[in-house]
């Protein structure tokens, strides 16, 4: 029940830091399918395999995970439809004009998504760069403060950080895609009439 909580949360701070959401149900639709898909997916495969939890499902155990990686999450996510949106409206003439000349949606829209991509990813990867030199994390650094030892706190503190790069990427990825499907349609055109007025 606590972890519905949490994606629903998630889901709706999502929706809060969009500019330019989608109109009617995709506006909530996308974001908490892939904070459901990515999230979910990296948590469950990180209590249940890569810790090995016995039982996977246990709070104590589930939860902090879940909240560390829907965060990460949000914010990969969040990033990439907000530039989509924005630089969707702002390169429509060129989006417009590779498609008119026979190019595929994904084509068209190729370098704003990678674009996307990046912007949504580049906080993420400028912590995993530094972490363990320039800035200790948290959890390696709570362990170490209760007693751990720091060889075993710095290898539980490489492994989330892994996690939640790979939540946040597989995140980003599918919000990226399902954005795209979505401001286009299978005859290759622009919908922007599927995104809300600014506001």
């Amino acid at each position: 029940m606590v972890a519905l909580l949490l994606f629903l949360l998630a889901g709706y701070e999502l929706l809060q830091h969009q500019q330019r959401r989608f109109k009617g149900w995709w506006a909530h639709g996308l974001g908490n399918a892939t904070l459901l898909f990515a999230g979910g997916l990296a948590t469950v495969y990180t209590v249940a395999i890569v810790i090995g939890a016995k039982p996977w499902y246990a709070p104590r155990t589930l939860l902090p995970i879940l909240a560390m990686v829907l965060g990460s999450t949000l914010t990969s996510i969040s990033g990439v439809l907000q530039t989509l949106s924005d630089g969707i409206e702002r390169e429509r003439a060129a989006i417009e004009a590779r498609l008119a000349q026979g190019g595929t949606r994904f084509a068209a829209l190729a370098p704003l998504l990678r674009r996307a991509l990046r912007t949504a990813t580049a906080p993420l990867f400028n912590v995993l760069s530094v972490a363990g030199l320039v800035a200790l994390p948290g959890v390696m650094t709570g362990q170490i403060l209760a007693g751990v030892d720091p060889v075993e706190a710095a290898k539980f503190q490489m492994l989330l950080m892994f996690v939640l790069a790979g939540a946040a990427g597989l995140g980003a990825l599918a919000a990226a895609l399902g954005g795209v499907l979505l401001l286009s349609d299978r005859r290759h055109r622009l919908r922007l009439d599927r995104l809300a007025p600014e506001g």
